[in-house]
């Protein structure tokens, strides 16, 4: 599986935050059933100046600012899209999910199963999450692996500015709920990006952003920038293929594993805590299906299963890095 820029077409030089904007603005133009809500989506563009000024274009009944209750307009925006709407709902910080999660996995992640598929439940949930901004652990966690558990869920956590806005696109799009995790500190990160209106990333697809003979590394949204710098980096150590699974759930086990059995050794990671996590899934489906194409155990790169602290001597020490990767490439060649 490519990137899939190679037949896209004309792109554009884009930040991770104008490609999720020019995302919902293309779907809140292709489909009046589309709306926007959340906390200070609106006037003032979003607390990461994410929907920046689409209340310009769209008006209020479109880009809704909601009170400061994650419980309340969840809920809303489960029952819109319950009742036919395509909500798309901000809440700010990851961390703040716990507050709705009643809305969430009890209703949002059922409703479709317990009608018999008679309800569709096209809402699409937007959130930031992950350290490295000082901002203490209630806005600094990394939860995406609690909701890629839940059945009826879809979860995608984008690495690029191109998977940013086609997954956002597909999410849209969806029958299904779809949680969309965005790491806050790659808002700025550059790269190309599809200008056609029509371009999509299908969920559960992923992407192998460089190719590569002897180490496969998964990472995930910061961590796919900082492996591939890494890569060039170790060019003459090592050869590495470096794949954004793009989806959690589903995921894409088969462009993995199909990597694994071409370099024999796997390395793993993502900015979440080890135990039970993300990491966890993709080495239980590797061990499963390719086993015995491995060369090395299997390494893993994350957060120790501590919340993130305030200090930033001790955030950086929590935070991985390449620097980390590299040390795990180092434990397998």
């Amino acid at each position: 599986m490519s990137t899939g820029l190679e037949t896209a077409g004309e792109t554009e030089t884009m930040t991770v935050r104008e490609a999720l904007r020019e995302a919902m603005r293309e779907e809140l133009r292709r489909d009046e059933d589309v709306f926007v809500m959340g906390e200070d989506v609106g006037t003032f563009g979003g607390v990461f100046q994410v929907t920046g000024d689409l209340i310009g274009e769209f008006g209020e009944e479109r880009i809704r600012d909601t009170p400061i209750s994650e419980a309340g307009f969840v809920g809303a925006g489960v029952g819109a899209a319950a009742t036919g709407s395509r909500p798309v709902v901000e809440v700010m910080f990851s961390d703040f999910l716990g507050v709705s999660m009643e809305q969430i996995m009890n209703q949002m992640a059922k409703m479709r199963y317990m009608f018999g598929g008679k309800t569709e439940m096209p809402v699409t949930i937007r959130t930031t999450e992950g350290g490295g901004q000082r901002a203490a652990s209630q806005h600094s966690g990394t939860v995406h692996t609690w909701f890629a558990h839940f059945p009826g869920i879809k979860a995608v956590a984008p690495g690029t500015p191109a998977a940013a806005k086609g997954l956002l696109k597909s999410a849209i799009r969806s029958n299904d709920p779809v949680m969309v995790f965005e790491n806050k500190v790659i808002y700025e990160q550059e790269g190309e990006v599809p200008t056609d209106p029509d371009f999509t990333v299908p969920l559960g697809e992923a992407s192998i952003e460089r190719e590569g003979e002897d180490v496969t590394v998964v990472a995930t949204q910061r961590l796919v920038g900082e492996t591939l710098d890494l890569a060039e980096e170790m060019a003459d150590e090592a050869d590495l293929e470096v794949i954004d699974p793009r989806s959690l759930y589903p995921l894409d086990t088969e462009t993995i594993a199909e990597s694994v059995r071409k370099t024999g050794r796997l390395v793993v990671a993502d900015e979440s805590p080890l135990s039970y996590g993300t990491h966890a899934e993709v080495v239980a489906r590797i061990v499963e299906e390719e086993f015995f194409s491995l060369d090395a155990p299997i390494q893993r790169v994350g957060i120790a299963d501590t919340h993130v602290p305030f200090s930033p001597t001790l955030e950086d020490e929590v935070i991985p890095t390449g620097e980390d990767v590299r040390e795990a490439i180092d434990r397998v060649i």
